[in-house]
């Protein structure tokens, strides 16, 4: 097992910096933290580095990775064609929680685009990942660290629970920030697709891009985007999205917003998209160790702010 090292998330420790990198460089693992999940890291122009993440995971080769860069200009050096539309949403949401997938540049491998002429890249906004990616000086393939299908991790301590010693070196930044998995957008087609929704809504997008398509369509093998299983994001107690007042038997957990019901553990979330998603997967992974027979959650609202929530919770559950 590995100890999680402890950098300063407001001040990352240049040695412990130093000595991630180095693994980065040397076709290591480094699971960090980024404002949304935990990544688990390699070298993302290194496609033997970048086979140990699917190794590690058990991830299947059709679900290509996210690359994460330290900037606009990392991003246009692994990008075929960089639009001025890539360029304006880059620059209003980097760093942040959106995934801009382009044409990739030859040297991007194909094991991280899953054989697709397309990357998906993104600007992380946590202290952390930045450093890291400043440090290693190369862009970072980066999934959630966590096992395939499984809940994605929002501590070091998930890290270390899910993956032990099939990583190289826990960077532990504290709690994410936001919670649940960046938004994925697809630029390749005429007009913008939004593939994966997440805390940056298609209405916030749609202010700069104009009218998008919502929907990954059909695709052969390859996933354009991760996270498009129908099976996701799951604990291993099954998890029933409800929407009434009908409970599973058993001993359960029910976890709710404004419809208390009778469970042996009840738990309220809070009201409000932002606030729910950031305690989301740590509540999972906690009811989870608790042994219940089942985890009951009820249908957050419809609403354009809880498109992300619904999507992980929607692709989590069990049909009741």
């Amino acid at each position: 097992m590995i100890d999680p090292a402890s950098p300063d998330p407001a001040s990352p420790d240049p040695a412990l910096l130093a000595r991630a990198a180095a693994i980065l460089r040397d076709g290591g693992l480094v699971a960090f933290p980024t404002e949304t999940v935990y990544g688990l890291g390699a070298n993302a122009l290194d496609a033997r580095a970048v086979e140990r993440i699917f190794l590690a995971k058990g991830r299947p080769a059709s679900s290509p990775l996210i690359v994460h860069v330290d900037s606009i200009e990392m991003a246009r050096s692994l990008a075929l064609e960089w639009t001025e539309l890539a360029d304006s949403l880059a620059r209003a949401f980097w760093p942040g929680p959106l995934t801009l997938i382009v044409p990739k540049q030859p040297n991007v491998p194909d094991i991280v685009t899953a054989g697709l002429p397309t990357v998906g890249l993104r600007q992380p906004d946590n202290p952390v990942a930045a450093a890291l990616i400043r440090e290693a000086g190369l862009p970072i393939a980066a999934p959630s660290a966590n096992r395939f299908m499984g809940v994605s991790p929002t501590t070091a301590e998930h890290v270390l629970k899910e993956l032990g010693d099939r990583v190289d070196i826990i960077l532990d930044g504290g709690p994410t920030r936001i919670g649940i998995e960046s938004t994925v957008l697809s630029l390749v087609d005429d007009r913008p697709r939004l593939l994966r929704p997440g805390m940056i809504t298609r209405e916030e997008i749609e202010v700069i891009a104009g009218e998008i398509e919502v929907g990954a369509g059909s695709f052969g093998n390859a996933h354009p985007s991760p996270g498009l299983h129908r099976k996701h994001y799951s604990p291993s107690t099954p998890l029933f999205l409800i929407d009434g007042e009908r409970l599973p038997s058993g001993r359960g957990a029910y976890i709710w917003i404004t419809q208390p019901l009778s469970a042996e553990h009840s738990q309220q979330m809070p009201p409000d998209a932002t606030g729910y998603a950031a305690v989301l997967y740590d509540t999972l992974h906690q009811l989870d160790e608790r042994g219940f027979d089942w985890i009951a959650i009820e249908k957050p609202p419809d609403w354009p702010e809880w498109a992300g929530v619904l999507d992980r919770l929607t692709r989590a559950s069990t049909v009741l």
